[in-house]
């Protein structure tokens, strides 16, 4: 049987934890969580992005968080939370569902890049 997309994002969903920017800022401090922005290049430049977050675009994920694959960023750490998001939440909790499957546990869906802002999140030039 074909999986839709609503059967994917709903397996994201429940599997990735979502949490407020607060929560994210707090993991950030006390266990110096990744704060993984998944959008496009272009958004970023367009928008900005949380102080400190690194942009992997969804579609370059898996390669950068693979320990194995040549192009691995080291900023990944499957003992270091992630806090992830995109533009609305969609992709973060997709990606968040992929790393879990790439063996990464402390994972988190932050949601929108609007959603750090609006909380006073810190941000940044992309």
């Amino acid at each position: 049987m074909a999986t839709s997309m609503k059967d994917m994002m709903d397996a994201a969903n429940a599997a990735v934890p979502k949490i407020s920017a607060e929560e994210a800022r707090r993991l950030a401090a006390e266990e110096n969580a990744l704060i993984l922005d998944v959008r496009e290049a272009a958004e970023v430049a367009a928008s900005g992005k949380a102080k400190g977050a690194l942009n992997v675009p969804r579609g370059m994920l898996e390669f950068k968080a693979d320990p194995q694959a040549p192009s691995h960023d080291p900023a990944f750490d499957k003992d270091r939370p992630i806090a992830i998001y995109c533009a609305a939440g969609g992709r973060a909790a997709l990606a968040g569902r992929t790393l879990q499957e790439m063996g990464y546990d402390k994972v988190y869906n932050l949601g929108g890049f609007k959603d750090w802002a609006e909380a006073g999140g810190e941000t940044e030039p992309g």
